[in-house]
């Protein structure tokens, strides 16, 4: 008998608190990631510039996320008097949620069969789910211009009008270099491209997975770096910029507000590391259990945002401008111009 796909329409109540199970615990890992990788962030360049990084509160400095946390908290709220209140509230939050709605589209391990039922390893399986992706990735740039705008500071001002212009530059070649995943896999469905990775590569080489890595290196590198503009990493962050711009766009943030801006950053860039690990790492495939192989290669993707912020310098405003409109965007559609020849010969 085949098994039937859960769904809330078909489900008992039990596989429905199954199902609200499984969104709490992506949920939580994901909020546990973002503490902690402050943490490792923070430990790892300390000792890449021979540095010690927290060390005091807790063994080893596990305890400073929570110790940060509590002082932000705590710390007294200041709203700019001449700030436009009511957007100036609402701009964290317009940064924080599409970076946590957007994981739920990535597959994290392969279907469970429960009772006859078969439960994704996914909180939602859309047939557009890469198109739901970029239209989430394009939100957050909105609360970054409200943050810049509604503070009333010539500052934070210039950093929401980099940050237009910039995910203006990159979103359009980020969206572009993944046009060739979908020629390849012919979907759009996230869970469709992991499984197009599992087949052998070119169809000969049974001993090496599909990644398409390996067949688009070039679409994932641009993806990759265009990743790291879209989330204002280094060497990006234009947007912040704090040896022009004081602290740019969050200037004017204090209290838990401003720690929002920081739980945003670091849960983008799970969200970018989850997404460049399942449209060019095979997703959840791999020797361990589902979630175990996407999970290293988050984590791997995280520690190369954070060598780079450690190795590389900031680039200059031009400069960024220059590198996305006559670099990546000419290669992008180059890509997909050599991949529609390649895929209609072979």
């Amino acid at each position: 008998m085949t098994p039937e796909l859960l769904s809330l329409s078909n489900a008992p109540l039990e596989f429905v608190v199954a199902m609200m199970t499984k969104i709490l615990v992506v949920f939580l890992v994901v909020i546990l990631m973002v503490a902690y990788a402050t943490w490792v962030e923070r430990k790892l360049i300390g000792h890449m510039q021979t540095r010690l990084g927290p060390t005091l509160t807790g063994p080893f400095g596990l305890l400073q996320p929570i110790a940060d946390g509590l002082k932000l908290f705590f710390k007294e709220d200041i709203i700019p008097a001449e700030a436009s209140k009511l957007p100036f509230l609402l701009a964290p939050m317009m940064i924080l949620v599409p970076a946590f709605i957007t994981i739920a589209v990535v597959p994290f391990g392969p279907d469970l069969t429960i009772g006859g039922y078969l439960i994704p390893m996914q909180i939602t399986d859309l047939n557009v789910g890469v198109l739901y992706i970029l239209a989430m990735a394009g939100l957050g740039v909105y609360g970054i211009v409200l943050a810049g705008w509604a503070s009333n500071s010539k500052y934070s001002l210039m950093g929401g009008l980099r940050s237009a212009a910039q995910v203006v530059s990159y979103e359009l070649a980020a969206g572009l270099t993944i046009v060739s995943v979908f020629m390849l896999a012919e979907s759009l469905s996230l869970r469709a491209i992991v499984e197009a990775q599992m087949e052998p590569l070119y169809g000969i080489c049974s001993f090496m997975p599909n990644w398409y890595v390996f067949t688009q290196p070039l679409a994932f590198g641009l993806f990759v770096i265009c990743g790291l503009a879209e989330i204002n990493r280094t060497p990006f962050d234009l947007p912040e910029a704090e040896t022009e711009l004081v602290s740019g766009f969050c200037t004017e943030y204090s209290s838990m507000k401003y720690a929002l801006f920081f739980m945003a950053e670091y849960a983008n860039m799970i969200v970018i590391a989850a997404i460049a690990a399942t449209l060019f790492l095979g997703g959840w495939s791999g020797p361990f259990y589902g979630a175990i192989n996407l999970l290293i290669k988050i984590v791997a993707f995280m520690l190369f945002f954070m060598w780079l912020r450690a190795t590389f310098p900031r680039v200059r405003y031009d400069q960024l401008m220059f590198l996305g409109w006559k670099v990546f965007l000419p290669l992008s559609l180059a890509n997909i111009l050599v991949t529609g020849i390649a895929v209609l010969l072979f």
